[in-house]
């Protein structure tokens, strides 16, 4: 089984920034492709971004590419997302994903485990 556990949510104005982490359990963190996804009440969930099992693979959604950057230190099992030049559509439930399978995916069907999830709110 994995566990994940997202901090670092809250609340910011417009143009700030804000820094997401997840902490994972599981004996082979350092395999999985990880990533941040997003969601609105009422809306379906969108991806953010993913890394690779090393980091050395990335990907953005464009509404957040050149703001935000994801990053991993396995050696901690931690995986964070770094939010700069917030706007208020940054706003939703940000959640952390883990993807067993070798291979990255945009898709959330293709995590398996996901985290509880942190708010995170962008006022104007």
């Amino acid at each position: 089984q994995v566990q994940l556990v997202e901090s670092g949510g809250g609340l910011v104005q417009a143009g700030g920034s804000l820094r997401l982490s997840c902490a994972a359990s599981g004996r082979t963190f350092s395999t999985y492709t990880m990533a941040w996804f997003r969601q609105v009440a009422g809306k379906e969930r969108e991806f953010v971004a993913h890394i690779s099992w090393n980091g050395g693979s990335t990907n953005y959604a464009d509404s957040v590419k050149g703001r935000f950057t994801i990053s991993r230190d396995n050696a901690k099992q931690t995986v964070s997302l770094q939010m700069n030049s917030l706007k208020p559509e940054d706003t939703a439930v940000y959640y952390c994903a883990a993807r067993l399978i070798v291979g990255v995916s945009t898709v959330d069907g293709n995590y398996q485990y996901w985290g509880q999830g942190t708010q995170v709110t962008v006022s104007s």
